[in-house]
């Protein structure tokens, strides 16, 4: 395969490229997602290394969001003559395109194919906050569409295949596939023929059963077998031969591709035609999870609870009508409130952010116990992380609370069993798929920030659904979290913030007030569940905190005022995103003095593309700007919302939205810090509202 695509390239280079420019809406992604519907579907088109323009889908090979190849190729025959609408394999010209176009929940390429058809490509990864049973499937749709652009007849095919690449991380690794029909669906079955349950290769699931599935309708055809001979089959004939190769084999040995061709016939007039695909994983058994058990248990897929495996492909394809339509009332809603909210430049980065902060759960348990795990994508893959699942709360607190019940529950479960002896909130549970905690307490200690983080998610979800009983079932474990933010929310130790890659920090004023607030949020869970002896000694021991931090953690010689890095160090300063869960929480705790400080402090400080996150570099991070904007005044508001908007749409970054970036070049660093979750962050503004 290697070989093919560096021979696609020279074929690129010899036939040249078209000269239409694609237009971009609402703006040109550093990464489009293709299929992002869980951690192991996470597939996008990354933006071009070999120095032509990000963007296009013609010509280039959809990539895991590891930047590995998930081999994905479309090609289109119009009367006779063929044509590359994606994907790197050789044999065709490109099509011209010339849009792309994004929501929340879908991607659409639109094609102009030598002039003669419009062919329009639909990448929809739907996403269903209140609805468990469609979320729990981890399958997208790719839905094409062609109509007459010259208005006379044409006749129209149209073939995609997948590779084996989806199957294993390693292509070393033998696939082995089957053809199924049924139901009114026909599917490639693909698999990994050694699994290897709960582990990973290239951050790839090593187990699992992959559907490519299409209509069982008039115009199909199918096979499977090298790549080389299916393509060639269909751009000689424009048809497929329904062979099933057997001789299974590893990924990179022929590279076996799995095709559907589609004959739509005669396309013309003021008619147009469509065929629909769908992509998907299914494994029974999702996580290894050490919970109240003594030894890990294995937790079941969600929709093992709604389906057996054999029905999942017919289902999700026939459910494109439910599907389309609900997802287009969502992008509705998020666009609606986005511009409401912060204008168009915030439907620009609210939109991008929904599918990748979805792409990262795992659904998994019973009906009766949902848990969902979620992947600490790219930074370094741990399971459950705390602080990623912070900066990702506001949009479970805008589309859904209850995720944060089912994203807490394994943590809680975990440390309510005694597989933690810390007294203070643990960090992550390893690494995914396997979340077995640290029974030696060796986790990546960030106390004072993981205690913080969960009182105040818990007290939010108990805001948002009225469920106090939950408060009281978890009282022993959040008191004893308080008394560690008592010993160390005043001034705190030398230790790590959720902002690691910055290295430890004594006497932070940002930790400080995270702690501090989470001490007045345990007055209201106390006064929520009758412990109103405590109560008000929280809210005590949170005020005089206040006034210590207000007194050390404000550089009031400067003009404007503002806060600082650390306790009485006048020449740092930062993002104070902290302050953001008081007014999430509805506490009116911290003065308004204080947002209104920050707010104009930040207005002196914008560099191109925002604000430093603090005075140790030029970096700053998309969801603690976006912290900080939802709790400013309008002006300040709407410029940090432009910058990232800005930022977006001339970023060099190719990969899919980074939460860290430079403020003065766009740029960021290294491979880390892709395809995160904690994009849900933008919608701090949302989830004020």
């Amino acid at each position: 395969m290697k070989f093919l695509r560096v021979a696609a390239a020279a074929v690129l280079a010899l036939i040249g490229h078209t000269d239409a420019v694609s237009t971009f809406s609402p703006a040109r992604p550093p990464a489009a997602p293709l299929a992002v519907r869980a951690p192991y579907l996470n597939v996008w088109l990354n933006g071009q290394t070999d120095g032509r323009p990000s963007g296009y889908l013609p010509g280039q090979w959809p990539s895991f969001w590891t930047q590995g190849f998930q081999g994905w190729q479309g090609f289109i025959m119009v009367d006779g003559k063929p044509y590359n609408w994606m994907g790197g394999a050789p044999g065709a010209d490109n099509v011209d395109q010339q849009a792309l176009k994004y929501t929340s929940t879908r991607t659409t390429f639109i094609f102009n194919a030598g002039g003669l058809v419009q062919l329009v490509a639909e990448f929809l990864s739907p996403v269903f906050p209140d609805d468990l049973r469609r979320q729990s499937i981890p399958f997208s749709y790719l839905k094409v569409s062609v109509v007459s652009l010259d208005g006379r007849s044409h006749h129209v095919q149209i073939y995609t295949d997948v590779s084996g690449e989806w199957a294993s991380g390693d292509n070393s690794q033998t696939v082995q596939w089957e053809h199924q029909a049924g139901d009114g669906v026909r599917s490639h079955k693909f698999y990994r023929q050694n699994q290897e349950p709960f582990n990973e290769a290239n951050d790839q699931a090593s187990w699992g059963n992959w559907y490519w599935s299409t209509g069982d309708i008039r115009g199909v055809t199918y096979q499977i077998g090298q790549d080389t001979v299916v393509r060639g089959q269909f751009l000689s004939n424009g048809t497929l031969t329904g062979h099933i190769d057997t001789e299974y084999r590893a990924v990179n040995d022929r590279w076996p591709v799995f095709a559907f061709a589609r004959d739509l016939g005669a396309v013309g007039g003021s008619g147009s035609a469509s065929t629909l695909f769908t992509i998907g994983v299914a494994q029974e058994d999702a996580i290894l999870f050490q919970g109240r058990g003594d030894s890990p248990q294995e937790v079941p897929s969600l929709w093992t609870n709604y389906f057996d495996e054999e029905e999942l492909a017919p289902f999700f394809y026939k459910d494109y009508t439910y599907a389309s339509q609900y997802a287009t009332s969502l992008d509705s809603r998020i666009a609606r409130d986005s511009i409401a909210a912060g204008g168009q430049d915030y439907l620009t980065i609210t939109s991008l952010a929904v599918r990748q902060a979805f792409g990262a759960l795992q659904y998994t348990g019973t009906r009766d116990n949902v848990q969902v795990f979620l992947k600490e994508i790219s930074s370094n893959s741990d399971i459950q992380t705390v602080d990623v699942i912070f900066p990702t709360w506001p949009i479970m607190l805008y589309l859904d609370p209850n995720l944060i019940k089912y994203t807490l529950s394994p943590l809680l479960e975990n440390q309510e069993s005694g597989h933690y002896p810390n007294k203070y909130a643990i960090h992550d549970l390893g690494r995914f798929p396997r979340a077995l905690g640290y029974p030696d307490g060796n986790d990546e200690a960030m106390p004072l920030e993981e205690c913080g983080n969960m009182i105040i998610m818990m007290l939010s979800y108990a805001q948002k659904t009225g469920d106090v009983n939950y408060l009281r079932q978890h009282w022993t474990l959040m008191a004893q979290w308080a008394e560690y933010l008592i010993e160390d929310a005043k001034i705190p130790a030398n230790q790590l913030s959720t902002d690691d890659f910055a290295g430890h920090l004594a006497n932070q004023t940002n930790l400080a007030i995270k702690g501090i607030i989470a001490l007045e949020a345990m007055s209201r869970i106390a006064r929520l569940t009758g412990h109103n002896t405590v109560a008000g000694n929280y809210s005590s021991i949170a005020r005089d905190y206040l006034g210590f931090w207000s007194r050390h953690g404000i550089n009031r010689a400067a003009v404007p005022n503002h806060s600082v890095l650390q306790y009485d160090s006048a020449d740092t300063y930062g993002l104070l995103y902290n302050i953001y869960p008081d007014k999430a929480l509805g506490l009116q705790f911290i003065p308004q003095s204080v947002y209104d400080m920050q707010s104009n402090f930040y207005q002196t400080k914008a560099n191109k593309y925002g604000v430093i996150l603090d005075t140790r570099g030029t970096l700053t991070k998309t969801d603690w700007e976006m912290f900080a904007a939802a709790v400013a005044g309008p002006e300040t508001k709407a410029m940090f919302i432009s910058l990232i908007a800005k930022w977006i749409n001339e970023t060099p970054t190719w990969r899919a939205f980074t939460d860290l970036y430079d403020t003065n070049t766009g740029g960021y660093p290294g491979n880390q810090f892709t395809a995160r979750p904690v994009v849900g962050g933008v919608f701090s503004v949302l989830a004020l509202q």
